[in-house]
């Protein structure tokens, strides 16, 4: 009987993820509350305390909620570049991290939300914290390899370099969300292209160092 329990348990808590997940798409981390989610799940409120007996559990799972969404979310810009260079890896890491459609724009919108949360709480920030120094690595790790052939300069330190790119994209995101008639899809594009060939020629390898 176990088994068939744990599948129950199992999918029960997919539906709330998928749940929740809906509501942060609708109405951001400010409209997250049990009753909205019950809501959008047809159920009662009683039902989700067994998951989230408090707002800070059920913040704590969107979040993480949001965290595997994003991992799950296409990268096509990653996907065309293949086993291309590492500089075209990091072009491309930096493209699929852009609100460029609808879909990008909306889970970008929600990342930007959870900062709020993320920052009244040591816990959470220390996990937003993570999750942010993961993908710096991953962008220094493209940087390494295009410093080892010869596309970018051998000085700055890769993870030094990482930080000053993921700053620029957060903070082209954010412009880019607030500003979106300004910054439309083919201008974001083509301020990371201005950026990559920046670090190409040197031009930003000082400043990173």
């Amino acid at each position: 009987m176990t088994p068939p329990a744990r599948t129950d348990h199992d999918a029960r808590r997919t539906e709330v993820s998928q749940a929740v997940w809906r509501v942060l798409a609708s109405h951001g981390f400010g409209g997250l509350t049990l009753r909205a989610v019950a809501a959008e799940m047809g159920a009662t409120t009683g039902l989700l305390t067994h998951y989230f007996p408090s707002k800070r559990a059920l913040l704590k799972h969107a979040l993480e909620v949001l965290d595997r969404h994003s991992a799950d979310r296409p990268r096509p810009a990653a996907e065309r570049a293949g086993e291309a260079s590492g500089l075209a890896m990091l072009r491309a890491t930096l493209l699929d991290i852009l609100p460029l459609d609808p879909e990008s724009a909306a889970s970008n919108r929600i990342w930007v939300a959870s900062w709020d949360v993320a920052l009244a709480d040591p816990e959470l920030a220390r996990e937003h914290a993570e999750r942010y120094r993961r993908a710096r690595e991953r962008m220094a790790q493209h940087i390494a390899r295009a410093q080892e052939v010869g596309e970018l300069p051998l000085g700055p330190r890769p993870d030094d370099t990482a930080v000053a790119a993921q700053s620029f994209v957060l903070g082209l995101v954010v412009q880019a969300l607030f500003a979106p008639q300004e910054f439309p899809a083919e201008r974001q594009i083509a301020l990371v292209d201005a950026y990559v060939a920046r670090l190409g020629d040197g031009r930003l390898g000082e400043a990173a160092g």
